[in-house]
This record gives structure tokens, C-alpha cells and sequence, in this order.
């Protein structure tokens, strides 16, 4: 596995989101780049990978992979209704 590296917009998210309660840390969100739910393609060939926070909420990890690494640049929540659609 390539190393994971954090900008510091999204460390700022981070810190953000669990003032609202949305308690996340770097380990969950290298997770989710492991092992995604589902992994799509982004704005200016950035990566976003998606995986589950609770019954009713994702969180979407957008990220740049280079040769040696990954540079994840910012995290995103959203309703599983909104993205998981049949």
C-alpha cells in the first residue's frame, strides 16, 4: 500500500466534522481508501472513494495518487439516499 498523506484542508475537515458530531479519524478514512464501497472518477483525475459512516450516511474521500503516495485533499458526508440509488 502506498502512503497516505493528509493536506491540511482536509485535516481542517476532520476537526470540522467532529464538532458537528461526525467523530472520524485518519485510520477510518485510510480505510476507506483500502477497501471502498464504491470508487469513482474525479475532477482533474482525482480519485473519490466512498464508504459507509451509519445506516443512513456515507463519506466520500477525494484523493490523488501519484507514483509513491496518496494525497487525500478533502472528505465529504453525505446521505446514503443521495448516492446509493438502484
Amino acid at each position: 500500500m502506498k502512503k497516505i498523506i493528509f493536506s491540511l484542508h482536509a485535516l481542517n475537515k476532520i476537526q470540522i466534522l467532529n464538532k458537528h458530531q461526525i467523530f472520524l479519524d485518519k485510520s477510518f478514512i485510510e480505510n476507506i481508501i483500502s477497501m471502498p464501497d464504491r470508487i469513482e472518477k474525479g475532477y482533474k483525475s482525482r480519485l473519490i472513494a466512498q464508504g459507509g459512516l451509519d445506516d443512513e450516511h456515507v463519506l466520500h474521500v477525494i484523493y490523488e495518487e501519484s507514483e509513491n503516495e496518496l494525497k487525500v485533499i478533502t472528505i465529504y458526508p453525505g446521505r446514503r439516499s443521495r448516492y446509493e440509488k438502484d
